[in-house]
């Protein structure tokens, strides 16, 4: 990390106590996801006729939560502005690139959202304790990200990074629910056995990535995952936040002349659309 950039991780680190949820009841829990979509919603058409762009990263556990939060957050918002990257092993002509060049194809476009579900933290993450680079690769790693992130932000693109956290206890649980159910049972791989006999590797690696990369400009939120109702709602808080700082997000004045052309064709009172 460079002297320009703030590092703003101190105190960022996995915690081991989970605050209880604050939703009890399925009827609060519909009332307050219906209600951050609409303003979710309305943030995208502001992106949308501002211009603006942004990217919603996800890291986290297997089984922590990150694919039923994404579909709460991509539920009600217009699926020609938004965007989800699901990020697996890279093919391998993307082997023969930098680990970055895949990521760059889908950095989002003026008025867009775009998802990375896992994303450039792999080189951090999964490479590092898998053994699947050399040290000095994924030691460099953390500056090329900080770099990649930076040049993102420059470009107007608003950066938000959000890490799944659950227990391990409350991980065993969803593994078994998924081994006893025949709708979930292929979402449970080998590679996520695997992943959890490694936790404690796991977690050196994600709190040393909190330390090198939570910057200014991109900083990383730890969602409370333990109860998935409360993540759902705690990540769409965090995401109409981070995209709102900053940016008006009342709905542009209709054009005076479309105005005046429906006025005309619709036989509309002009004065009513513009009250």
């Amino acid at each position: 990390m460079t002297s320009s950039e703030k590092n703003t991780s101190a105190s960022l680190v996995l915690y081991e106590q989970f605050p209880a949820s604050r939703f009890t009841d399925k009827e609060s829990y519909k009332a307050a996801l219906l209600a951050r979509q609409e303003q979710l919603f309305h943030v995208q058409q502001s992106y949308y006729h501002q211009k603006k762009r942004a990217l919603i990263i996800f890291e986290g556990w297997d089984a922590s939560g990150k694919g039923g939060a994404i579909r709460r957050v991509t539920e009600k918002l217009d699926p020609r502005g938004v965007s989800v990257m699901p990020v697996g092993k890279p093919r391998t002509d993307e082997q023969e690139k930098h680990f970055l060049y895949r990521f760059w194809q889908h950095i989002p476009a003026p008025g867009t959202l775009a998802i990375f579900d896992r994303s450039h933290y792999g080189r951090v993450l999964v490479e590092r304790v898998d053994n699947l680079i050399v040290k000095a690769q994924w030691q460099r790693g953390y500056q090329e990200i900080n770099d990649f992130e930076r040049t993102l932000n420059d470009s107007g693109i608003r950066i938000v990074k959000l890490f799944m956290h659950i227990s391990s206890k409350e991980q065993r649980e969803r593994f078994e629910e998924r081994l006893h159910n025949p709708f979930k049972r292929w979402k449970l791989t080998e590679e996520d056995l695997h992943n959890r006999r490694q936790r404690g590797e796991y977690i050196k690696a994600v709190n040393e990535m909190f330390k090198m990369t939570n910057t200014d400009y991109a900083p990383w939120t730890i969602i409370n995952g333990e109860y998935k109702w409360q993540a759902r709602i705690d990540v769409l808080d965090t995401i109409i936040e981070k995209l709102s700082h900053g940016v008006n997000i009342t709905p542009p004045p209709l054009d005076e002349k479309l105005i005046a052309l429906a006025s005309r064709q619709l036989d509309i009172n002009e004065s009513l659309l513009k009250s």
